[in-house]
Parts: structure tokens; C-alpha cells; sequence
């Protein structure tokens, strides 16, 4: 009688090994210009058994309202590049649980901002002016080496900016500027930009593409406010590759404004073990190695090598300006305001 249940017991083993291998899901809430190399990512999958599903959530701080708004039922489990221009935000909000990964041992000090853990930093990269290598000698023009040098006739009309209340590399150079000229300098500056015909556009895109005349050759603006990346960028894209790159930074201080991003546990996740390795993945050499020809940005992680692009053909200021984070969080909203009243008006 009991050699009956033998085969129905055989198929449920069968099936509860069938069940066991079936992966878990983990949601990354991500900006929009996130990417990372498929293989590097199956060999997280792999390893974990986890199928990872990235949420592309617009800009930064776009996707930052998300995970403001759904923070009592969040829609991801890990949330990454929030960076130092929103990080009080999102620590003020609560949205993210503390992870001490081991591999912070890993990270300088000067990039954790966040010493309660909430936010673990991932990358860095600067946002500089690049200007046209060849426009400057054609012209016997001297590179502008200071912020003010922008400001003299000679430059007239030369530079493209991003509008800060539309692009991120535009809130960054407004802020570099704020923190060379004070709260009570800034606008005088920027006045006189404005009268020195400095050209305003609402995008990165545009700024770069069409405006700029180091990288399609067309703009009339041999000076843009990109990244500091951007020149590598210029060889590695390039086909055929030219021996010198056509754009460089100007690195002068606080010329540039230095971004870090980070990466947190969503509150309220229900796979913390599983987002804690995700955590731990991204910190971790392979991964970091794998972030600068796919987003363009510095690894935060010491251990990790960046390609042969990155040293040659990238400036990096001793110098980089520099706001806290509670003091940008206070007063990014009046900053942008009083810029718009000033240039848009």
C-alpha cells in the first residue's frame, strides 16, 4: 500500500527543487543616465541567484520626489546616484536604512559625507568648463585660467551654460560659482557674465552638441560647461581616434564643481540581506572598474584602476569648489531663483 505515494513524492521533490532555483527579484531605482556592463551584472546574478531590474527614474533629483513620495511603500529595494547636491534631502526625508559595508574600508573619507552609513558613496566627476583646444592658439587668445578671466572682453560672448534649473551640470557651475564669489558675490558675478553676453541654454545636449565648438566643430561658444570626462570621452568615441584630444578643462580653482554619488537600502525593503550584497557589488573593484567608460565618472572605490583615457587625457583640479551638503539642501531653491531673475529676465 505504501509504494503508491513513491512517484507523487518524487515529482513534489522534483518541484520544490524546480521552485528553490527560481531567482529572486531586486529593484535599483537609477537616474536615467546610469549603465554598467551586462556581464559585470550576470556575475552578481550568477553568484546570488537574483534577477536585478533597474528603474530608470529620470534625472536625479527627479528620482529623488520618487522615493520622497512612496518612502512608506517603496518601489525599489536600493536606490543609487542621489549625489551631494540632494544628499541632504534624502537623509533629511528618512528614505534610506544605515549599512556599514565593509568595503567603505576602501573609500577616502573624503567622499563619505554620510557618516551615519545611510548613503555609501559609488563614484565622483567633476563638472568644469571644457573649451576648444584649437580656437585659443588660432586666435592668440591666453586659455582663461580664473573664473573672473571669464568676465573680460576678450572673452566675449565665448562660453555656453546649462540653465540650473533644468540641467545638472548648470546647478553645478552655479554652485562653484557660489562658492568663489559668497552668498553675497555670486549674482554680481554672474551680472557681469550676463553683460559679457554669456550664452544661456536649457540643456547639457544642447550646450555640447550644438552651441560648443570643440566637439562637432559647428558652435560659435569655444567654451561649455561639461565634465571633466568629457575630453576622454572625445578620444574614445572618436573614429578615426586622433592622436590629442580636441578639449580640455579648466581646472583653476573652484573653476570646477566636484559631484559624488551614492547608493542606499530603500527603507522599507524586504530583501535588506540581498540589497546589502548589492551594496557591497557596486563598492567592489570589479564593479568600480567597470563604472568610467560606461558613465564617465571616477570610481570611488581606491583599489580600483581607471583606463588609460582617464590618465591621459583628463584634467583633475587640486582645487574643486566645494558647498556642504545642509547648506546646499537650504538654499538651492533661492539660488536658482534669484539666477533666474537675473539671466532669464
Amino acid at each position: 500500500m505504501k509504494t503508491k505515494w513513491i512517484l507523487p513524492l518524487v515529482l513534489v521533490g522534483i518541484l520544490l527543487a524546480a521552485c528553490s532555483l527560481e531567482p529572486a527579484a531586486l529593484t535599483v531605482m537609477v537616474h536615467d543616465s546610469f549603465a554598467i556592463s551586462t556581464d559585470v551584472m550576470a556575475e552578481f546574478e550568477n553568484a546570488n541567484n537574483v534577477k536585478v531590474n533597474f528603474l530608470l527614474s529620470g534625472d536625479a533629483g527627479s528620482m529623488l520626489n520618487k522615493a520622497v513620495l512612496t518612502k512608506g511603500a517603496p518601489i525599489a529595494d536600493v536606490l543609487y546616484g542621489v549625489d551631494n547636491t540632494f544628499l541632504s534631502r534624502a537623509l533629511s526625508e528618512g528614505i534610506f536604512e544605515a549599512y556599514d559595508s565593509p568595503l567603505l574600508e576602501q573609500i577616502p573619507d573624503q567622499f563619505e559625507l554620510d557618516t551615519g552609513h545611510q548613503a555609501l558613496p559609488v563614484d565622483f566627476g567633476d563638472v568644469c568648463i571644457n573649451f576648444d583646444t584649437q580656437y585659443f592658439p588660432d586666435k592668440g587668445l591666453p586659455i582663461p585660467a580664473t573664473l573672473d578671466d571669464l568676465t573680460k572682453p576678450e572673452y566675449k560672448g565665448l562660453l555656453v551654460v546649462e540653465n540650473p534649473a533644468t540641467s545638472s551640470p548648470g546647478l553645478a557651475f552655479l554652485l562653484a560659482t557660489i562658492a568663489e564669489y559668497g552668498t553675497d558675490g555670486y549674482q554680481a558675478y554672474w551680472q557681469q557674465l550676463k553683460e559679457n553676453n554669456v550664452v544661456v541654454v536649457n540643456d547639457w545636449n544642447t550646450a555640447y552638441y550644438t552651441n560648443f565648438s570643440g566637439s562637432s566643430g559647428k558652435g560659435s561658444q569655444p567654451m561649455v560647461v561639461s565634465y571633466g570626462t568629457s575630453p576622454a570621452a572625445e578620444i574614445i568615441f572618436a573614429d578615426p581616434k586622433p592622436d590629442k584630444a580636441p578639449t580640455a578643462s579648466l581646472v583653476g580653482k573652484n573653476m570646477c564643481f566636484r559631484q559624488i554619488e551614492f547608493v542606499g537600502i530603500l527603507k522599507g525593503s524586504k530583501k535588506q540581506a540581498l540589497a546589502e550584497k548589492f551594496v557591497d557589488f557596486m563598492l567592489s573593484k570589479h564593479f568600480q572598474e567597470d563604472i568610467p567608460l560606461n558613465m564617465f565618472v571616477f570610481p570611488a572605490n581606491e583599489t580600483a584602476q581607471v583606463p588609460a583615457e582617464f590618465t591621459k587625457f583628463v584634467q583633475v583640479p587640486e582645487q574643486p569648489a566645494a558647498l556642504s551638503t545642509d547648506q546646499i539642501s537650504a538654499n538651492r531653491e533661492q539660488w536658482i531663483e534669484a539666477w533666474r531673475a537675473l539671466m532669464l529676465q
